[in-house]
């Protein structure tokens, strides 16, 4: 087995730009595809961490996920389908897999493809109809959960009290009148569009993949295209423009403009524009209209410093004929947004004082795996580590690592990262399914910073942030604040190129590239004080009341995740010194019984729990708009509310890596937030498992404050360690409450 590289891979690998796709004359993945998925089910057999056999007992579970990975709300199959699916492969996907037979998955998608056809169809007939908006009725909103339709009539009224919902949406929406019906239609049709560009290499790795994830939820099947993504999140770096696209009405658009890259720079092209053609350098234009995102994207991407030509409809046209054609020379662009990054928070002590203190915000564990070690090469802890100088040089008292939303990365990164906060000695421990144990340490004995310190998670805080929040908590070195636990992904997967197992004759090229990767979970980590992340997560020593903090967030949210258990610990020096944690949480729940923030945020997690719960919403007109004025009426007096909330005084200056070493120092400037229009998400298209986080965040998102509570409430925590330790606390009677113990 060709080992790549050891990852704790992101709950959700997620970048701004589509993935690039290979074009039919550098791959014919049909040639090579019964060897990919004979290799798949070979090295998950023999290699995964459970060692589990590709048997009948898996392929019915493998067949019953992919058949919801289709139908993910259970709206176009019906029961006699998933019957007719389960007499044909239940017990034969395990002996097909293994025989590099994979009819199965096209068979199955082509099912799926002509019942989504047919509804479609359907609901186009039920647009035409008339709504009164006055039943009693109400629709599910929810199906995961809810058994398939045992017959065509019984789908017929649940997409009828579906589509009814959706208008009503609309109509409430204030959108002129004839806009539900056209904005519905638009949504159809679109879903139709990406159904029918579904190509047979990714309907092939889409159902590998769904093999792997059976296995756990963070085993994968990667295809070229989606390679190429997960190496770009990793190094934060693409060749191209720096022109994050969407699809509307068949056309790409530009959504977004990365900041520092060309098309940014040369300022013609601007969000809204739709690209009707690419032309590569003096090359002819070719038409992009109903044309696959991916596509576009492989067009515009290429080599630096070569020459791309797009002709595009200006968002600010208002002849529908009107043309522009824009010329862009490709450059390597940086994703500055998803970088470390730091701000310095100056407020006034009632003494009179200033006190400076230190925030760093980490999206994720990045590094540049292709080119590791080399000169410039993108790593996590170097990123860090030039920010931390800054924030010394500016004299903080205090520091935050805001490790909020952060899905994890590179292995080497969190052990490498500890390693700037403590001399030296074990991070975490890693074992394989043999039970071999190793322990990954940090050497170097140098501290890049000794200050009082707070890591700040959530429950969407994985993998190497929990490796590196757990690392911390046990040395007592930091106090981890946030959600009750973080997310609970303890397991450790790498990245096997399949095109170095396949033979060089069905692979083509040989580059390794062409057949994709397999993201295998091969080993399970553990805090080096015995216990393990998996399931559990790391526990914050003082906890925040969060909107995150919910059940159906995190590992054991996720479809067969790894069991928890626990090694012996391993011998470390852990910092003798005080805490306070005691202190610092009673200080805490004193403060947030009396911010008004958190009381609201307490509201709004009863509120989010019943709207669960119920999983329904009205079709009732009256009743719907009474739930909207009632919204509307609360969010009003809040703001009122909130405008009245006297709230500390505070200059916040942002340190990047672009500006660390100026002198003066950049003050903060608030961004303008567009809130997301919900009603434009597409309720038919299959979502992956980790769907339902994204649909919460943004949700949860449309209610966030300006006031970020749970950052205002940190900041007053680390001002009280600060405070803390400046007195003579003994230190030996503070141990026996900070856990957990070293041996």
């Amino acid at each position: 087995m060709n080992v790549l590289r050891y990852l704790v891979a992101p709950i959700a690998a997620s970048i701004a730009f589509a993935p690039a796709a290979q074009s039919a004359s550098d791959l014919d993945f049909k040639k090579i595809a019964p060897k990919v998925a004979q290799n798949v089910g070979e090295l998950l057999e023999k290699a995964h961490y459970s060692r589990r056999k590709l048997d009948d007992t898996l392929s019915k579970q493998f067949l019953k996920n992919y058949l919801e990975r289709l139908d993910y709300n259970h709206l176009f199959f019906t029961q006699k389908d998933v019957d007719g699916f389960n007499a044909s492969y239940a017990t034969t996907l395990d002996d097909a897999i293994l025989a590099g037979d994979v009819d199965a998955a096209l068979k199955i998608f082509a099912v799926y493809k002509e019942r989504a056809e047919a509804r479609v169809a359907k609901v186009k007939e039920l647009l035409k109809g008339t709504f009164d908006f006055k039943s009693a009725r109400s629709v599910e909103l929810n199906r995961q959960k809810s058994p398939w339709p045992k017959d065509e009539a019984e789908a017929d009224q649940i997409w009828r009290d579906r589509i009814e919902g959706e208008m009503l949406d609309r109509t409430l929406s204030k959108d002129k009148v004839d806009a539900p019906l056209k904005v519905i239609t638009r949504r159809y049709d679109q879903f139709l569009r990406n159904l029918k560009e579904q190509e047979e290499e990714e309907i092939i790795a889409g159902f590998l993949s769904v093999l792997s994830e059976t296995y756990d939820p963070h085993s994968e099947y990667m295809s070229r295209s989606q390679l190429d993504s997960f190496n770009i999140t990793m190094s934060l770096e693409l060749k191209g423009i720096g022109a994050v696209l969407t699809t509307e009405d068949g056309y790409a658009k530009i959504r977004e403009l990365v900041p520092g890259g060309p098309a940014a720079e040369d300022g013609r092209l601007k969000v809204g524009d739709r690209i009707c053609a690419v032309a590569q350098g003096d090359g002819e234009f070719l038409e992009t209209l109903d044309t696959k995102l991916d596509r576009v994207v492989e067009m515009i991407r290429g080599k630096e410093d070569t020459i791309v030509r797009l002709k595009i409809i200006p968002v600010t046209a208002t002849d529908p004929s009107e043309r522009k054609v824009i010329e862009i020379t490709r450059k390597k662009v940086q994703l500055k947004e998803q970088e470390a990054k730091a701000e310095i928070v100056e407020h006034q002590l009632p003494d009179g004082t200033k006190q400076r203190l230190g925030w760093i915000i980490l999206p994720s564990f990045y590094a540049d795996m292709q080119h590791s070690g080399t000169t410039g090469a993108k790593s996590t802890t170097k990123d860090v580590s030039v920010l931390l100088e800054k924030l010394k040089k500016e004299n903080i008292q205090g520091l935050v690592m805001d490790l909020r939303r952060n899905g994890g990365g590179s292995l080497e990164e969190a052990v490498n990262l500890t390693g700037l906060f403590i001399k030296k000695g074990p991070v975490v421990v890693v074992r394989d399914s043999n039970g071999r144990e190793n322990i990954l340490k940090d050497r170097d004995p140098s501290i890049a910073y000794e200050g009082p310190m707070i890591v700040l998670c959530n429950k969407l805080s994985a993998s190497a942030s929990e490796i590196f929040a757990a690392a911390l908590q046990d040395y007592n070195r930091a106090v981890v604040v946030g959600d009750s636990s973080s997310f609970g992904k303890g397991t450790v997967q790498t990245m096997v190129d399949l095109g170095n197992i396949i033979p060089l004759s069905l692979s083509g090229r040989g580059n390794g590239n062409e057949a994709g990767a397999l993201k295998l979970t091969i080993q399970k980590f553990y805090r080096i004080s015995g216990g393990s992340t998996q399931l559990q997560g790391v526990v914050s020593d003082v906890k925040l009341p969060s909107l995150w903090d919910q059940t159906d967030i995190g590992e054991s949210a996720l479809k067969g995740p790894m069991p928890y258990d626990t090694i012996k610990d391993v011998s470390y020096d852990k910092l003798e010194k005080s805490l306070f944690k005691p202190e610092l949480k009673q200080r805490s729940t004193a403060r947030i019984a009396t911010e008004q923030e958190f009381k609201w945020i307490a509201e709004d997690i009863e509120r989010m729990k019943k709207r669960i719960a119920e999983n329904k919403i009205s079709l009732n007109q009256e009743t719907r708009r009474a739930e909207l004025d009632e919204d509307k009426a609360r969010k009003e007096k809040r703001t009122a509310e909130r405008a009245k909330l006297k709230h500390e005084a505070e200059q916040v200056f942002v340190v990047t890596l672009d500006n660390a070493s100026k002198a003066e120092l950049e003050p903060k400037k608030e961004k303008k937030v567009e809130k997301k229009d919900a009603a434009h998400k597409d309720p038919a298209t299959p979502k992956p498992d980790d769907a339902d986080a994204d649909a919460e965040e943004e949700e949860v998102e449309a209610e966030t404050p300006k006031v970020d509570p749970i950052r205002a409430e940190t900041l007053h925590i680390l001002g009280d360690l600060i405070e803390m330790s400046h007195t003579s606390v003994p230190a030996t009677a503070q141990a026996k409450q900070d856990e957990p113990a070293a041996r």
